[in-house]
């Protein structure tokens, strides 16, 4: 073959191989252009990266501080960002030639005999002493665009660990604003028992004290007694779940439980934030997991091209610069240089290239799935977390009438029963109700408190894109 056809074989290579660039998939998923939920018309801007100290608790701030300095989690997830940051020094290596230097020297001496050609000693010199010195270089020229595409594969697998890791603080100081909320719900659900017991015990003094004077029955004096023994009961079952609470947010620090100290904040305290939802359209630049996805299909893309790459013919280049001698100090006084190249190009491997082609195509075809349903989740978790601050707050303007009238009911109830007016079952319904009311009023405090910390983490906790180091 001749050095025209040599060139122009290769021209027509680099053509088909320009020709076959993979296209850049695209999610096509239309935002839609405002939310369904209802939305905080009262609401100024959008979430803050601090969005925790909304809830005006020093003790919070504190936890989630504790949390990203502690955090196991945490901390594994900023390991895997060392690893993809060494993948990608890795992978970019080949982009420039390597270098290489070597000292060499060797000893041969004849035990006995003639010696034969091979060696560097016979009868005569039995002894040989010889010194090397060399600098190699190696370059793959990169025609097909491989070398540069595995580069930009771990470049793009580095962001996605990036903002992994950034998915992983706001999971976990999600966590552990949830857990802080249950554990201070807990606590209210206590107080309001230990009140409604006490309740419960002023009407059985007062129960006794009529049947003792012959104007309360004994099954009266049964149903109170049974009454404050199963708000007795309620107690310890608050409390285990209270403690509960307590090794969970623990776990989530990093830290036994022993060192986590008694909570000193109310939810009653708590200032219930007011945020700015935004636009859907805006979604996809505040969520560190949909950029995430987005860059492992970057990634996978780029892997495509290296597939393709590995099915075509490989150039590479290598130069040596050496000298040697057979004393030391004249090691540089006869200097040589090597230059090599060499083609190579796979002509059968049982279709293995093909099928790694095929398999590249195959994971890109899935993570554009996977980047697609990102979009898609993203959208429902806001909708959710919307729709959930909403309907909680509806709840509890109800709810805190209830509890209101409730109070009322059982005080006039009481009265009554006291002056003989009203029978007990009337005092025991009244309690009953009270105690479901106020317990029902904490339990919506902490749905909706965590409910507007579901609506930090849907809209990505204050991130933006552009705070991610490319």
């Amino acid at each position: 073959m001749t050095l025209p056809s040599r060139i122009s074989l290769l021209t027509l290579s680099l053509s088909l191989a320009a020709c076959n660039s993979p296209p850049a998939p695209s999610a096509a998923i239309e935002p839609p252009a405002t939310w369904q939920a209802a939305t905080d018309q009262t609401a100024v801007g959008l979430a803050d990266a601090q969005w925790w100290q909304a809830f005006a608790s020093s003790e919070l701030d504190q936890l989630i501080e504790r949390a990203r300095r502690d955090s196991h989690d945490l901390a594994a997830a900023a390991a895997r960002v060392r690893q993809a940051q060494a993948r990608a020094t890795i992978a970019g290596a080949p982009l420039l030639p390597e270098l290489q230097v070597g000292l060499d020297s060797s000893r041969q001496h004849l035990l006995h005999g003639q010696g034969y050609e091979q060696l560097d000693v016979d009868s005569s010199e039995r002894t040989s002493t010889s010194f090397d010195a060399r600098l190699s270089a190696s370059y793959e020229i990169d025609f097909w665009g491989g070398v540069r595409a595995a580069r930009d594969s771990a470049l793009r697998s580095l962001d996605a660990s990036r903002f992994d890791r950034q998915t992983v603080e706001l999971t976990l100081l999600s966590s552990v604003a949830n857990s802080y909320l249950s554990t201070l719900a807990l606590q209210e659900q206590l107080r309001i028992a230990r009140l409604n017991l006490d309740n419960a015990r002023n009407v059985l003094r007062l129960v006794q004290a009529r049947h003792n004077s012959g104007s309360a029955t004994r099954l009266e004096l049964a149903q109170q007694r049974s009454l404050v023994a199963a708000q007795e009961r309620q107690l310890p079952l608050l409390e285990q779940q209270w403690q509960d609470s307590r090794v969970t947010l623990a776990t989530l620090l990093g830290q036994p439980v022993q060192q986590l100290g008694q909570s000193q904040g109310s939810i009653n305290a708590l200032r219930w934030p007011r945020i700015g939802s935004g636009v859907p359209s805006e979604l996809l630049a505040r969520r560190p997991d949909i950029a995430a996805a987005e860059a492992r299909l970057a990634a996978a893309s780029a892997n495509v091209q290296v597939a393709r790459a590995a099915m075509l013919p490989k150039l590479t280049l290598g130069a040596d610069l050496g000298s040697g001698a057979r004393t030391l100090v004249d090691v540089f006084s006869s200097p040589y240089y090597t230059l090599t190249a060499g083609l190579a190009a796979p002509i059968f491997n049982n279709g293995r290239l093909r099928a790694s082609h095929q398999l590249a195509q195959a994971e890109q075809a899935e993570l554009l799935e996977d980047y697609r349903a990102s979009i898609v989740a993203a959208f429902a978790d806001v909708e959710k977390a919307l729709n959930a601050t909403h309907g909680v707050e509806r709840q509890r303007q109800w709810q805190d009438q209830e509890v209101a009238q409730s109070r009322i009911a059982f005080d006039l109830a009481q009265q009554r029963y006291a002056a003989g007016a009203e029978t007990l079952l009337t005092v025991l319904e009244s309690q009953r109700t009270l105690y479901q009311a106020q317990d029902q009023q904490a339990q919506l405090q902490l749905s909706q408190l965590q409910a507007s910390v579901a609506l930090y983490k849907a809209l990505g906790g204050g991130w933006q894109a552009a705070q991610a180091p490319r």
